[in-house]
């Protein structure tokens, strides 16, 4: 067996890997490096890794044989089979204690699998959430493990010292049990896709109700970026839009407007269905892409469907619409953080995980691809009150969407009456409007259902009865030739 002296092995040499070995290698860590095509392995240590100490192994024998113990061995490969495959060839080089960590974007419920069934086999697996791209994977990424908690002291000081820091404190703290971390980063990459939706509807409106060009429209972004909007998206949309092609004209304008994605959105969707919670602003950013996609029946409905004359604004009102806008983003991003954390208060009540919210706020502050100034009064609101039902219960962002709303609703008119979508703008207030709603027309909706299929439903306290008790399952024989038998219980 050769000389153990590797604190951490990671494989899979695309960017991320190598980046994050640098990175590793960087705050004094010995790592030994390992890729399925072991001519990477020679590459890398000839080239980028030459003088760093970063050891090759040719092997998944080799890799294991040079680690100390406990085994610290991070995968990054892609998520679903692949995982899988490189697990199965370790199990019979590793021994018990030993850590696995899968860094990739493998979905939740693979990871309380794999956590599950390498518990059996006194393997210690870690499921990571890693945000922040190459850059981040380089110089500092958010990272979000969860799994075995008994593999987090032997992990901790790596992780935190390769994470991106915020105000000092790493971006990166233990989430949880079994699939947390990957549930975690799941969230993170729904409210990125919220995030650029509502961007991208930002932009929209300047453009054509505005009348900006990309140029103008760059200097508003870099302008809200020294404000309460800071953050990562602001930033390189500002670049994005000033980013001339070499005829000198925005090269923005020349790309095809049809929007891929590869799961995670999608994901949050699902899983916010699921467990019941109005996760809309995901949702619509989700749909909003899967929209774009219908390219050539868009084109085709754009000469056969009409719809208003967009009037743009006067020069004198621009001002004063930019404002009202730089509000209505505000407003929106702050209900989606409200509904992506509703969403993981909720998970860690399905799936009997305990959660550290101000943790995970921090997490998000630096390194990931959603870091923003915004982030640190998340962190604050939780670390003031760690059961905190809802984000918009705490003074910060009650205030904060007090004084944004007359702009917010201002604005979605505006879109409304111009004919222009604004999906994650408008679902946003509808979930405000329909969050601070004492009553909601469910009660007939509810009735419907009872009319038709006999689902029964549920009395109000003030109304109740002997013989309707709060909490009793009512039908009733609306025809008065139904039955008065019922086809279930109440099911809200």
């Amino acid at each position: 067996m050769s000389e153990q002296k590797g604190d951490f092995g990671l494989i899979g040499l695309a960017v991320m890997g190598q980046n994050l070995i640098l990175n590793a290698a960087d705050h004094g860590f010995t790592v030994v490096a390992y890729n399925r095509t072991v001519s990477k392995v020679d590459h890398f240590l000839e080239n980028e890794a030459k003088g760093k100490s970063i050891i090759g192994a040719h092997s998944i024998e080799d890799l294991c044989s040079k680690l100390k113990r406990p085994r610290r061995i991070m995968l990054l490969v892609k998520a679903g089979n692949p995982v899988d495959q490189f697990i199965d060839q370790l199990v019979p080089h590793l021994e018990e204690g030993d850590i696995i960590i899968d860094g990739g974007n493998s979905h939740f419920p693979d990871t309380n699998r794999r956590y599950a069934d390498l518990k059996k086999k006194g393997i210690l697996f870690v499921g990571s959430g890693v945000s922040g791209g190459e850059e981040g994977a380089r110089y500092g990424p958010s990272l979000m493990p969860g799994g075995a908690k008994e593999a987090w002291p032997h992990i901790k000081d790596i992780f935190q010292s390769i994470a991106a820091k915020a105000d000092g404190e790493p971006c990166c703290d233990w989430v949880g049990d079994a699939g947390a971390g990957h549930y975690v980063k799941m969230v993170h990459n729904g409210i990125e896709y919220g995030d650029m939706q509502l961007i991208c509807e930002a932009y929209d409106l300047m453009k054509r109700v505005g009348g900006l060009n990309d140029k103008e429209i760059s200097d508003v972004f870099a302008e809200w970026n020294k404000g309460e909007l800071d953050s990562f998206l602001i930033e390189i949309t500002r670049d994005i839009l000033a980013y001339n092609d070499t005829d000198g004209t925005p090269i923005v304008e020349k790309i095809l407007d049809t929007a891929g994605q590869k799961g995670t959105g999608k994901w949050t969707a699902i899983n916010a269905l699921d467990l019941g919670m109005p996760v809309t602003l995901i949702g619509e950013a989700v749909f909003a892409r899967c929209l774009s996609a219908l390219k050539t029946e868009r084109e085709r409905a754009s000469t056969l469907l009409n719809g208003p004359e967009i009037t743009p604004v006067s020069k004198e009102d621009r001002p004063q619409f930019i404002a009202d806008l730089m509000q209505a983003l505000y407003a929106s991003k702050i209900i989606s953080y409200a509904q992506g954390f509703m969403l993981i208060r909720e998970a860690a009540k399905e799936y009997g995980w305990e959660l550290n919210f101000p943790s995970i706020a921090l997490m998000w502050r630096g390194g990931c691809i959603i870091r923003s100034v915004f982030l640190g009064e998340i962190t604050a609101a939780y670390r003031n009150n760690p059961n905190l039902e809802n984000l918009l219960f705490y003074p910060f962002f009650q205030d904060a969407i007090h004084k944004a709303q007359s702009g917010w609703r201002k604005t979605i008119a505006t879109a409304v009456t111009s004919g222009i979508p604004t999906p994650a703008f408008s679902t946003a207030l509808s979930f405000y409007d329909g969050y601070r709603s004492k009553k909601l027309p469910a009660n007939l909706l509810q009735a419907q259902r009872d009319y038709f299929g006999a689902h029964t439903f549920q009395i109000l306290p003030e109304f109740a009865t002997e013989d309707r008790k709060v909490g009793d399952s009512i039908h009733v024989n609306w025809t008065g030739h139904g039955g008065n038998v019922s086809a279930s219980t109440y099911q809200a």
